[in-house]
């Protein structure tokens, strides 16, 4: 029998990090990088844009002449890898931000992540994007907060680099973020949604 060498085949519709950026920042619309592959974002039910804005609102105010700052769903992140490219809906930054490139649209460096669940994101993530923030060394906590009905899971990082999970609903008074020390009730974060 002869042996023959075969080439590896290509990855089906592979695009490189370098590729992403190229059209993503000349497109109108944002998509996501996951492995080689592009995703496209949709928009956001009333409910979920008002969530966002309350986070982004209160934390503001508290971070105003701090180190950290918050930054809203426009900014793109990137694992260490550049093995995916994300905007997560609310990111807060401490100290110095850490830029990809002199094009200053892709932060390296986030302290804490919110992302806010829908129904047709919740699986994406709690899975796959967990999966790729838990790359970035700077990260200390991963906040998912449901825009369907009062329920919010916190993962926060250790010191061995394990990840421990809090899980608070309609029942719990607020949520803490550890990273920033700061507290917000759900009252607050629901505020205006009817949830």
């Amino acid at each position: 029998m002869k042996n023959e060498v075969k080439e590896a085949a290509p990855k089906y519709n592979y695009i490189s990090p370098q590729e992403y950026l190229e059209t993503e920042r000349a497109s109108q619309h944002r998509s996501e990088y996951y492995d080689g592959h592009i995703l496209a974002m949709s928009g956001a039910s009333l409910s979920y844009n008002m969530i966002e804005s309350n986070l982004v609102g209160n934390l503001f105010s508290f971070l105003e002449g701090s180190h950290c700052r918050v930054l809203p769903s426009n900014m793109r992140v990137s694992t260490p890898s550049s093995d995916a490219y994300m905007y997560p809906d609310v990111t807060i930054v401490c100290g110095e931000p850490q830029l990809e490139d002199n094009q200053f649209d892709t932060l390296l460096n986030p302290a804490v992540i919110i992302e806010i669940l829908s129904p047709s994101t919740s699986s994406m993530d709690k899975g796959r994007k967990f999966f790729f923030y838990k790359e970035i060394p700077s990260l200390q906590e991963y906040i998912m907060i449901d825009s369907v009905k009062q329920y919010i899971i916190i993962a926060r990082r250790q010191a061995d680099n394990s990840w421990i999970f809090e899980n608070l609903d309609a029942n719990s008074a607020e949520l803490y973020i550890q990273t920033i020390a700061f507290s917000l009730t759900l009252q607050k974060i629901y505020n205006g949604t009817g949830i």
